[in-house]
């Protein structure tokens, strides 16, 4: 995944997140939800689905995503 790492994760005043444990939970989920995400892309090209409109209807999804947690 490229430049995974050169973008920090923040926190809801803006701070980057520091610990190291919690960046590796972050990264380790983001990486799965790529390739998730790819493996889910793969299967609408071969399906026949236009990989732009696919790209939309999956980015439409993850902005729809909301927290069940309120901001810690």
């Amino acid at each position: 995944m490229a430049n995974a790492t050169s973008q920090p994760w923040l926190a809801p005043g803006g701070e980057p997140v520091a610990c190291v444990e919690k960046i590796k939970v972050l990264e380790d989920n983001l990486r799965e939800l790529v390739e998730t995400a790819q493996d889910a892309l793969d299967d609408a090209v071969l399906l026949g689905v236009d990989p732009e409109h696919a790209r939309q209807r999956m980015a439409q999804a993850i902005a729809a995503l909301r927290s069940e947690y309120a901001t810690l």
